[in-house]
């Protein structure tokens, strides 16, 4: 059992890893926005109200957990979704290390995977426009900012291209792992199943097979 911090843990992949870490017996603070949001119930439970860019408050209910999972999202239909991201994930990573904790687990966006050689998806002109802000600013900050980052232990998980998009509600286990190109099935389709992408974040937190680098899932 770890005791974790889950950021965002009312979000449409922040519900789903909350759910997996409580089945799998972990110890979770979820940090949230608005706690009635959250659903679940449990004596390994916790729920904290904070407003993620009150850096003070954030290092304050991050210190003395053992791992934080970062499910932060300003939401999509957030007109300032690629501004908030670049100026609040900084944040966040000033939190997390002035808390003492030194593993840090990011749901991390698609964009910045390569579909071929010299090639980003989010380059390609294929994304529906209304992705494009949260795609961009995701990719920006880990070329940008997170590859820098030599102090914590980070990883940023990268979800295929489609996250519970087609179906939901699968929990298979059969997935595969990669690193930087993004992966499609036969058909050339790139999905996973939310539940599926919270697995495989949950086996990360236990594992601890990825560090200071980037991987990626799909079908």
């Amino acid at each position: 059992m770890k005791n974790v911090a889950l950021i965002g843990a009312s979000g449409f992949v922040g519900n789903a890893i909350l759910n997996e870490l409580l089945d799998r017996g972990h110890r979770v603070t979820a940090i949230v926005r608005n706690a009635s949001k959250i659903k679940a119930s449990s004596p390994k439970l916790e729920i904290k109200e904070i407003d993620v860019e009150d850096t003070s408050a954030l290092t304050e209910a991050l210190k003395g957990e053992d791992v934080v999972i970062s499910a932060y999202n300003p939401g999509w239909s957030n007109p300032a979704m690629y501004e908030d991201t670049l100026r609040v994930y900084p944040q966040i990573l000033n939190a997390v290390k002035a808390s003492g904790v030194k593993r840090l687990q990011i749901v991390g966006g698609a964009g910045s995977l390569f579909v071929k050689p010299g090639l980003r998806l989010v380059d390609t002109g294929t994304l529906p426009e209304a992705w494009l802000p949260g795609v961009k600013s995701m990719a920006e900050f880990f070329l940008e900012t997170l590859v820098n980052e030599k102090e914590l232990d980070w990883v940023f998980f990268s979800p295929a291209a489609n996250l519970g998009n087609l179906t939901t509600g699968v929990r298979t286990g059969k997935f595969r792992l990669g690193k930087d190109d993004l992966i499609v099935d036969e058909k050339g389709e790139s999905f996973i199943s939310v539940e599926d992408y919270a697995m495989a974040m949950v086996d990360e937190l236990e594992q601890e097979n990825h560090h200071q680098e980037r991987f990626t899932i799909g079908y």
